[in-house]
């Protein structure tokens, strides 16, 4: 009875230290597509130092159990051959569970050197470097084809199957303040281009976080929030209507309050877009000043942040010199939520439009499970004398989700954008020792969103659109999943007519 009293006593607590150690390794490395982990378990669990303290007590027990149960063999004389057997195979017992412990020391002195998703570069302590990517896999069909709608698209809307992105970046440290970032998008195969290209200095007096280099333009939260968390798969008319690709060359200050109650970020930015190019080129500069004020007036801490309200203002005022003779970049233009050739939405170049005045306005409210999402956007385009009146665009969206397996979208309060959802467990299928098979679900979500957008004023006749989209995610890891869209929507255009159309559309999303 002792003798399966200590063996089962070491047993279950080296189980349990090497348990921990893995989960410590699955949060730096990543997670498997088919991995049973809830998101409990994925939380840190420790740094390497508790790790190995717990390791080196476990050493030291394993001395005492063998010490004690010598001493208990020994107190034994009638035991004989029997006794020796026994502790024979308790002495194998122990050397694996040693070769065990090894092992996993060896293992958190990698994640020591890791540094938790860190690769330490150079002689001093303080540069580091992270290496990420994202890989967005899509498919879209057209099922049906108006006469409108094949003028929009100058052809019959081909379906497709292709990368939507695919990304490779490196961001860190260069000293305790100066950080850099790169990401370079290679989904457009030999015509690669870059996204976030910049360098920045943090901890300043006043003006707190400065960037300077290709980065995002302050409005329109859903261009704010990242591909990687969106709910929809495609953005919605307004966002990516006037912030085409959302990054330009500027340069922004960002800040939060201590309480994270509130963010902000404001800057100049030249308004061309240039990740195709080696940057802006030109006399005329056509400089945007921007702005974004955020608040998180209602966040529940002891929920986790399971309830939140986020409010949000935003503005712009640009220069776009329509009258420059170069070109304007005063043009507002978007697909149709979807991947198409075209921009079925589209004001073409404005000529003569010399201020373009934008407004935005924001709100997130989350009740654990459920999710909505609203923003209205508004631009005023001022042409120069000669070229027509002033010109009004709007439009804006309203979206609802629902997880169905319970978990909710998380919320960083730093930029007041959307986070991970984070599934109580992983999609997994294995088989076990009895060949049953074991599933995890992962976490499934259902939404809605209706959007508008109206880009007909005036002389120009860019197009209104109105679309339902109707989607459903399911999450396979917090860094992986499954996204199904289907939009049902119309585009009205003065010199074509209404075209009506409905889109189908599925995205492979895995990102690290």
């Amino acid at each position: 009875m002792a003798k399966r009293l200590l063996v089962g006593a070491v047993l279950a607590t080296l189980t349990f230290i090497t348990q921990s150690t893995k989960a410590q390794d699955h949060n730096v490395i990543g997670a498997s597509f088919f991995e049973p982990t809830s998101s409990y378990q994925e939380e840190e669990v420790g740094s390497d130092d508790r790790l190995r303290e717990q390791l080196e007590r476990m050493q030291l027990r394993m001395r005492e159990l063998e010490k004690e149960l010598d001493q208990k063999l020994n107190q034994d004389p009638d035991a004989g051959k029997n006794n020796e057997k026994a502790h024979e195979d308790f002495q194998e017992r122990i050397e694996v569970l040693e070769e065990t412990v090894e092992e996993q020391s060896e293992t958190i002195d990698v994640l020591g050197d890791a540094d938790k998703g860190f690769l330490k570069i150079g002689g001093s302590d303080t540069k580091k470097i992270k290496f990420f990517g994202r890989t967005h896999i899509d498919y879209w069909a057209f099922p049906g084809d108006d006469a409108e709608v094949i003028q929009f698209e100058g052809g019959n809307p081909q379906d497709r199957f292709n990368f939507r992105r695919i990304r490779i970046g490196a961001s860190g440290e260069l000293s305790s303040n100066i950080i850099f970032k790169y990401e370079g998008e290679f989904a457009g195969g030999a015509n690669a281009s870059y996204r976030d290209v910049y360098l920045g200095v943090k901890d300043l007096p006043v003006f707190n976080t400065v960037l300077i280099g290709n980065q995002k333009r302050p409005y329109g939260l859903d261009h704010l929030n990242s591909s990687k968390t969106n709910v929809f798969i495609e953005r919605p008319f307004i966002v990516e209507a006037l912030n085409q690709d959302a990054r330009r060359l500027g340069v922004a200050s960002y800040g939060v309050s201590k309480d994270e109650r509130y963010n902000w970020r404001y800057g100049v930015y030249n308004q061309r877009l240039t990740q195709n190019l080696s940057g802006f080129i030109g006399d005329d500069y056509q400089l945007e000043v921007t702005g974004r004020l955020a608040s998180t007036p209602w966040y529940d801490e002891s929920s986790g942040g399971r309830g939140y309200l986020h409010l949000a203002v935003s503005g712009s005022v640009g220069f776009p010199d329509g009258d420059s003779g170069v070109g304007s970049d005063a043009e507002y233009r978007t697909r149709p939520e979807a991947r198409s050739d075209n921009r079925w939405i589209d004001t073409g170049q404005i000529a003569g439009a010399d201020i373009a005045s934008l407004g935005g306005l924001e709100t997130v409210l989350n009740l654990g499970a459920w999710h909505f999402t609203g923003e209205l956007m508004r631009v005023s385009v001022e042409r120069a004398g000669g070229f027509g009146d002033s010109l009004q665009f709007h439009g804006g969206y309203f979206q609802a989700a629902y997880m169905l397996t319970g978990e909710h979208h998380s919320w960083n309060r730093d930029s007041g954008t959307l986070g991970r959802v984070k599934p109580f467990e992983n999609f997994f299928a294995v088989r076990d020792h009895e060949s049953k098979t074991r599933r995890g679900m992962g976490a499934w979500q259902v939404a809605a969103r209706y959007s508008y957008a109206d880009f007909n004023d005036e002389d120009i006749n860019g197009g209104q659109g109105e679309s339902f989209t109707l989607g459903v995610n399911w999450w396979w890891t917090s860094h992986a999943r499954w996204q199904f869209n289907y939009i049902n929507g119309e585009i009205f255009d003065p010199d074509i007519g209404t075209g009506n159309y409905d889109i189908f559309g599925i995205r492979f999303a895995v990102d690290y």
